[in-house]
C-alpha cells in the first residue's frame, strides 16, 4: 500500500507530492492531462516555434515562494530570467509608472508628491520580507509565526480595502498602478484585505523581481516532476479520476482539485456547496512579427505590463465582471511579454505575447475586439504585428484545466473572507470530512498563484496524519 496518492499535477499537487517524498513516504501522482503542469504549462498554441504559456507566465510568487526556494529546482533545469523592469503601467499620455526592483525608481515614477508616501509604505517590510512571506503564506495554523510583530503590522496595513490605502496617494499614477496590482486576483478594489494583495506583489518585485522561466512556465513543472521521480515518486498522466475507487490503495489521498470536484469524487455531498467561484478571464496568446509597439518607453523593457487608464477604469472593469454580470467595455488587461527576457520563446525577431481581461464567470462571448482596442490605445499599430492569435474564454479555460471553474483562474473567488478563509471556515482547511482525504489546491490558503505553498501546507497536515497512524 502506498503512503500517499496525489490527484492533480499542478504546482500545488507536484509540491505536495515532493514534500511527502522528501520525508520518505511512498507517493504516486495522477494527472488527467497528458503532461504535468496545471496552471504552469507551455505549448505551441499559434505557430511552430512560438512557445506560449496558456495560464501563468510571470512568476513573482514562485521566485519568492518559501516552498520552491527550499527545493533544488535549478538542478533540474529551472532558470529564472529577469526583464529590465518587473512591471510597467503606461498611461494614455505616453508616460508610465513602474514597479522596479528599486524602491527609489518605483517611487520616482509616481512623481514627487507620492514618492515619500510609497517609500514609507514598503520600506519597513523589505528587510524582513523572507520571514514575512513565510509567515503570511503559511497561515492559517500550519506554523507559528516567526515574526509575529511584523506580521501584525502587515495585517494592520493590509487587511483594509485597497481603496483606503490608496487615499494616502495624492496623484493618480500611484493609485492606478496599485489598483492594477490588486486586480491580479480579480477582487473588487474595495474588498477585505485587498491592500495586502497589492503590497505582496510590490514587495515581491522589490525583493526578487517578477521573472519568467527560461523556455516557459513548463520548466517549473518539469523541474518539480523530475525531482519527484528522483525521490522515488511515480507520475501517471492521462489518468482521469472520477471516484476514489479509481485510485490504488493508500494511507492518504491529496487532491489538487477544485472543492466541488473533490466533493463529487469523494462523495462529500454538499460539503462545499457554499464555496464561491469568481469572475472568469478571456485569454489571448499572440504570435507577433516584432515587439509590442508601446508608446511608453518603460513598457518596452518590462516583463509584465498592466493596462488601465486610471484607477476608476480598473475598478469599473472589475465591477462589471464580478458584480454586474457583463464584460467590461474597457477591460483591465494584464499582459506579459516573455521575449524581453527570454528570446528563445519565438523565432529570431518574433515575439510571443500573453494577455487576458476579466469577464463574468462562465461567459461565452468574444472579448478579442475590446482587448485589442485597449492595446491600441497604449501601443498604436499593435494589430499590424499580429501573425496569429489563440483565444480562450471561460469554457475553453475550464476545459483545459478543470480547476478553473467557469474560467476562474483563481480556483475560487478571492474576495471577502474567502480571500483568506478557503475553502471553508476552518482551522484545518486542508482536511476534509474523510480523515484520509486532503485538499491542496489554490482553493486553500494562501490562495491563487504559482507558489506551491498550498501544496506545501497541505503536505504538513498529511505527514502529521501519517505519523500518527
Amino acid at each position: 500500500m502506498l503512503d500517499a496518492v496525489v490527484v492533480g499535477a499542478g504546482p500545488n499537487g507536484l509540491t505536495a507530492a515532493v514534500e511527502l517524498a522528501r520525508r520518505g513516504f511512498s507517493v504516486a501522482l495522477f494527472e488527467a492531462k497528458g503532461t504535468v503542469g496545471g496552471g504552469a504549462r507551455t505549448e505551441e498554441l499559434t505557430l511552430p516555434g512560438f512557445r506560449h504559456d496558456p495560464c501563468s507566465a510571470a512568476h513573482p510568487l514562485a521566485i519568492n515562494s518559501p516552498a520552491f526556494r527550499a527545493l533544488p529546482l535549478e538542478r533540474y533545469g529551472l532558470e529564472w530570467l529577469h526583464p529590465e523592469l518587473p512591471m510597467a503601467h503606461p498611461f494614455p499620455d505616453g508616460t508610465a509608472a513602474v514597479l522596479s526592483r528599486s524602491v527609489g525608481e518605483t517611487a520616482a515614477s509616481f512623481g514627487p508628491r507620492d514618492a515619500g508616501t510609497y517609500r514609507r509604505l514598503v520600506e519597513p517590510f523589505l528587510p524582513k520580507w523572507d520571514t514575512l512571506a513565510r509567515d503570511f503564506m503559511s497561515l492559517p495554523l500550519t506554523a507559528l509565526p516567526r515574526d509575529p510583530l511584523t506580521l501584525a503590522r502587515f495585517g494592520l496595513v493590509g487587511l483594509p480595502p485597497s481603496t483606503w490605502l490608496t487615499r494616502r496617494f495624492r496623484d493618480e499614477r500611484a493609485r492606478t498602478l496599485f489598483a492594477g496590482l490588486v486586480a491580479h486576483v480579480m477582487a473588487p478594489l474595495g474588498g477585505f484585505a485587498t491592500s495586502a494583495v497589492g503590497l505582496v506583489f510590490a514587495l515581491a518585485a522589490h525583493s526578487r523581481g517578477w521573472p519568467v522561466a527560461r523556455g516557459g512556465s513548463q520548466s517549473l513543472s518539469d523541474a518539480l516532476a523530475a525531482y519527484l521521480k528522483d525521490l522515488g515518486g511515480s507520475i501517471h498522466t492521462d489518468y482521469e479520476v472520477k471516484r476514489l475507487d479509481d485510485l490504488p490503495p493508500a494511507r492518504a489521498y491529496v487532491f489538487d482539485t477544485s472543492p466541488t470536484a473533490l466533493a463529487r469524487i469523494a462523495g462529500f455531498g454538499s460539503h462545499y456547496a457554499h464555496y464561491r467561484y469568481g469572475p472568469g478571464v478571456f485569454k489571448i496568446d499572440y504570435a507577433l512579427d516584432g515587439p509590442v509597439p508601446w508608446t511608453a518607453p518603460q513598457a518596452r523593457t518590462a516583463g509584465t505590463v498592466q493596462i488601465g487608464a486610471d484607477s476608476s477604469e480598473i475598478g469599473a472593469a472589475l465591477r462589471a465582471a464580478s458584480r454586474e454580470g457583463r464584460a467590461p467595455d474597457a477591460p483591465f488587461l494584464i499582459t506579459v511579454q516573455p521575449g524581453v527576457a527570454d528570446p528563445t520563446r519565438a523565432p529570431a525577431g518574433k515575439h510571443v505575447f500573453w494577455v487576458y481581461g476579466h469577464v463574468p464567470n462562465g461567459w461565452t462571448g468574444d472579448l478579442t475586439d475590446a482587448i485589442e482596442r485597449q492595446l491600441e490605445r497604449f501601443a498604436p499599430g499593435f494589430r499590424d504585428r499580429v501573425l496569429a492569435r489563440a483565444t480562450a474564454g471561460p469554457p475553453q479555460l475550464a476545459a483545459r484545466n478543470a480547476n478553473y471553474v467557469g474560467g476562474d483562474i483563481a480556483s475560487g473567488a478571492a474576495s471577502g473572507l474567502q480571500l483568506m478563509l478557503r475553502p471553508k471556515l476552518s482551522l484545518s482547511p486542508y482536511t476534509t470530512p474523510h480523515p484520509a482525504v486532503f485538499i491542496c489546491s489554490s482553493a486553500t490558503p494562501p490562495g491563487p498563484g504559482v507558489h506551491g505553498m498550498s501544496g506545501h501546507n497541505a503536505a504538513k497536515a498529511v505527514w502529521k496524519r501519517l505519523r500518527q497512524s
